[in-house]
């Protein structure tokens, strides 16, 4: 199984402005150079953590959607993170991995009721794993990460991504949380967060990170505006699981209904 060189852009989003975003994004994306295999955005890069669900919702295969796949197609790689998508009434924090061939989707599922976000957005009820060059990758959403189950490794994923507008003011339980999942579920975890500030008055400090499966740092982007490439590597990864192979004593569990 091949090595995975995954981009992290670590930056400061403009408030409902996505023509803007995307711009300063492809911008970003340029500094990564030509290795990288996936490009990890923050979570609601077009707009940041809007309530203005409605306003800010594109339609699926919108213009954000297309940005994606043009991105995807002239770097040959894949490109994930989230935006606002409107299906029929509902509006969706969709996390979007689009690859030059394919585009993946996954729902938020645990929606931040301390936003009052459960009442603009609708919850996602679908887990969802994608393949991408030899690894099955698990796709979360900012305040998903507090759910351990809902995140648990059925021997179903290699690698994690979180994306998120994490304030400032709880960076230690994100990045406690980012280490703590990788250790349980014996996978990488790639966590992305914003920058700056947003129209309502909070503070991101980013600390974007990659942690290995046995919770070591291999990336700690802290508090400043940063692209960086991470290589993740299978073998290490099989390897260590085999030394120490803590999943084959998990619990057996099953989700009820969603």
């Amino acid at each position: 199984m091949s090595n995975l060189t995954v981009g992290l852009v670590q930056t400061e989003l403009q408030w409902q402005a996505p023509r803007e975003n995307r711009a300063h994004l492809s911008q970003e994306i340029e500094s990564l150079g030509e290795e990288t295999d996936l490009v990890v955005l923050p979570e609601m890069f077009t707009t940041g953590f809007s309530m203005n669900a409605l306003e800010n919702a594109e339609p699926a295969g919108g213009p954000t959607e297309d940005w994606m796949m043009g991105v995807a197609r002239d770097r040959q790689c894949a490109i994930t993170g989230s935006i606002a998508v409107q299906e029929g009434d509902k509006v969706f924090n969709r996390m979007l991995f689009v690859t030059p061939e394919h585009c993946y989707q996954y729902d938020k599922r645990h929606l931040f009721r301390m936003a009052n976000e459960h009442h603009r957005y609708a919850a996602g009820d679908k887990q969802v794993v994608v393949p991408w060059r030899g690894w099955r990758i698990s796709l979360q959403v900012c305040y998903d990460l507090r759910f351990p189950v809902w995140m648990r490794n059925r021997e179903n994923f290699d690698l994690m991504l979180c994306v998120a507008n994490w304030p400032q003011q709880r960076r230690y339980h994100w990045r406690q949380l980012l280490i703590a999942r990788a250790i349980e579920n014996q996978a990488c975890m790639v966590g992305v967060n914003r920058l700056g500030s947003d129209a309502n008055g909070f503070e991101y400090s980013g600390d974007s990170m990659v942690v290995a499966a046995d919770g070591q740092l291999l990336a700690d982007l802290q508090d400043q505006p940063t692209v960086a490439n991470v290589v993740l590597d299978y073998a290490d990864q099989q390897e260590f699981k085999q030394k120490f192979p803590s999943y084959m004593d998990a619990d057996e569990f099953q989700l009820g209904p969603l």
